[in-house]
């Protein structure tokens, strides 16, 4: 089977059962692998209503369809579950080269199934899969735990993912780190991973992945290298990261970032010398991840990879701190604890700003002081949320929406998150208007990993060109488009993340689209595929992303944004009206084909995209009148 490995790893924790299964040609072929074969997979295997942390909870590893060949950037690996964080469809992308040991080692997805009784490692040797027990692992940092399994394995080159404290105490925002530094981060999969007592899996592959045709497929790999280390923007990524953004938002939304904001970027990680050198992904030459480190002063010796802007903003101008070495520090403290950086920020940054306003005292904060800049605070908090010590860090440990329903006192208006419960990443939405509909569409939450819509910005002539096919007009009208920019970016990242593409190829820079997509991927199948086709893969997931979350009751409600974004102007006045965002909803259900009232998918636009049984769940939920059942929200 050209470009995949051709099976699916099943482990059952319950049952300590290992089992495997041919990845079924349909599925190949309508859903290309990774991310979409994982959502088809989590439909088929969670049934709705369940409790995420429940043994009844599947966790999904899916590598791409061109994991383990020489297409650029294409190691990514999809980490899929129902979320602890929302009780909705959660979907992850990390980087590193932990996908592609799994695909080296002769499977294109491991399925996680049931829960352990106690801690547990599993361990993948190609065809000899085995539990191991982990009760010693319980308690280790992640780099502890990936120094102590290549310790007790006695191979440095064994690829790991594990959980931290976070995971293991179920904090619905805690990751699952694969390696010590890719993080698998927002809606809680490391909580269900926790909640299976299954501290790490441990896998070495040494099998092939082999393509129709290797000549034209290497000959095509090459150019599109180049064509995206060229991409203007990719040349930026290449030179200092998604630190080339600077600090972000700050105080929570409420100010502009501190006068030295400027000390939280790439460039002055480089200037400063912390910039020790750049990482890569399994076949990656933009090394985007940077590897820094102190060498004095208080935190000298701390090492990690980044902070990226999302943390820069998080954990730094969020909470209203510009030094780069308090950041750093809170960069390797997120890591080794398991946590998501952009909610582990959210929830302190509105620990803050209720501290401030007299809503948190410090007999609610452990005697913490908790104003905006406290570095000292900042830093004790983080390892309370990950181990829900004390009132703050129990309190904060249950992410921002539900911490400021048990607080009350208006809250909720500085909680930034929406009705699906995800902290919103670090994005300025009352001023970024693609970004604020993308997040308010997002069936995980208000997030840019999903659909990432640089091109709207009409940053570099290539961004500029592709509204303009996008759309049909020039740039600048071109980017009111706004429903048109989102559904393109949706399509197109969903595809990318079932190839394995990482999405900086094709939502940033613009290195690699449809065409390429199909081209490549053509070579690699044996197959022709169109770029119409490749486009129609990506519009599939969606739809089936969807499909899953209106079986855990989703509706129009949840498409939304924070309180603050939809009614707190900007100083210019800016702000994501409810009446602007109805209007949009409105135009992008409809190029979707979904039922405008409720948001549901139509079962004739199932129909035509080949997903028959959600057609047919759709059809099951509406009345003799043909009127749809209101079912509520899916959060609790």
């Amino acid at each position: 089977m050209f470009s995949h490995a051709g099976k699916i790893l099943h482990v059952d924790l319950t049952k300590k059962k290992v089992w495997k299964t041919p990845l079924p040609e349909d599925l190949r072929s309508q859903l290309i692998g990774g991310r979409g074969v994982n959502a088809k997979l989590l439909w088929d295997m969670v049934r709705p209503g369940i409790d995420p942390l429940s043994p009844e909870n599947v966790l999904i590893f899916g590598a791409g369809a061109l994991t383990c060949t020489t297409a650029p950037s294409s190691g990514r690996t999809t980490v899929t579950c129902k979320s602890p964080a929302t009780n909705l469809y959660l979907k992850c992308s990390a980087g590193g080269h932990f996908g592609s040991e799994v695909k080296f080692a002769g499977y294109d997805h491991l399925v996680i199934h049931g829960a352990s009784e106690k801690p547990a490692t599993l361990i993948i040797m190609d065809d000899d899969v085995q539990l191991a027990e982990a009760s010693d692992l319980w308690g280790m940092s992640v780099r502890e735990t990936n120094e102590a399994i290549k310790k007790d394995l006695g191979d440095p080159n064994i690829r790991v993912a594990c959980i931290g404290s976070a995971g293991e105490n179920c904090v619905p925002f805690a990751s699952i780190m694969l390696s010590v530094y890719h993080a698998a981060a927002r809606g809680g999969v490391g909580a269900v991973m926790g909640s299976k007592k299954l501290k790490a899996i441990a896998v070495k592959g040494t099998g092939e992945i082999t393509v129709s045709d290797p000549e034209r497929f290497t000959e095509l790999s090459q150019r599109l290298r180049d064509a995206f280390l060229w991409d203007m923007q990719g040349r930026k990524y290449f030179l200092f990261g998604t630190g080339v953004f600077g600090a972000g938002v700050a105080y929570n939304y409420l100010r502009a970032p501190p006068d030295s904001g400027e000390l939280l970027s790439g460039p002055y990680l480089i200037k400063k010398h912390y910039l020790k050198r750049h990482v890569g992904c399994f076949g990656c030459t933009q090394s985007c991840h940077r590897y820094t480190e102190v060498e004095t002063g208080p935190y000298a010796g701390t090492h990690t990879l980044g902070p990226e802007f999302e943390t820069f903003s998080s954990l730094g101008a969020g909470v209203g701190i510009s030094d780069p070495e308090t950041v750093i520090k809170a960069n390797d403290l997120v890591g080794e604890m398991g946590l998501d950086s952009i909610s582990t920020g959210v929830v302190i940054q509105w620990a803050m700003e209720s501290y401030e306003r007299g809503v948190l005292a410090k007999r609610d904060t452990d005697g913490l002081d908790l104003r905006f800049g406290n570095d000292e605070a900042l830093l004790k908090l983080i390892p309370m949320i990950a181990k829900r010590e004390g009132k703050i860090g129990a309190l904060l440990a249950q992410g921002v929406k539900r911490a400021s329903e048990n607080v009350g006192k208006a809250s909720y208006k500085w909680a930034l998150c929406n009705s699906k419960g995800l902290e919103q990443s670090r994005v300025e939405t009352r001023a970024v208007k693609s970004y604020a509909l993308a997040f308010a569409v997002n069936p995980r939450g208000p997030d840019h990993l999903h659909t990432e819509c640089m091109a709207a910005g009409g940053g570099t002539g290539e961004m500029r060109d592709l509204l303009e096919r996008i759309t049909g007009e020039h740039w600048p009208n071109s980017a009111t488009h706004y429903p048109e920019i989102v559904k393109w970016h949706e399509d197109v990242y969903a595809t990318a993340e079932s190839l394995g593409f990482c999405a900086f190829t094709c939502t940033s820079a613009m290195a690699i689209l449809e065409e390429e997509m199909a081209e490549i991927y053509s070579l690699a199948a044996g197959r022709e595929v169109s770029a119409d086709e490749i486009m129609l893969v990506g519009e599939r997931v969606l739809n089936l992303e969807k499909c899953f979350n209106v079986r855990e009751g989703a509706d129009r409600s949840l498409d939304d944004l924070p309180w603050r974004i939809m009614n707190e102007p900007l100083p210019s006045g800016e702000v994501t009206s409810k009446r602007w965002l109805d209007e949009m909803l409105d135009r992008y259900y409809a190029l979707h084909g979904w039922d405008v009232e409720t948001s549901w998918p139509t079962p004739e636009t199932l129909e035509k995209l080949g997903l028959d049984e959600c057609a047919a769940y759709i059809r099951g939920l509406r009345d003799s009148d043909g009127e749809a059942k209101r079912l509520g929200g899916g959060y609790d």
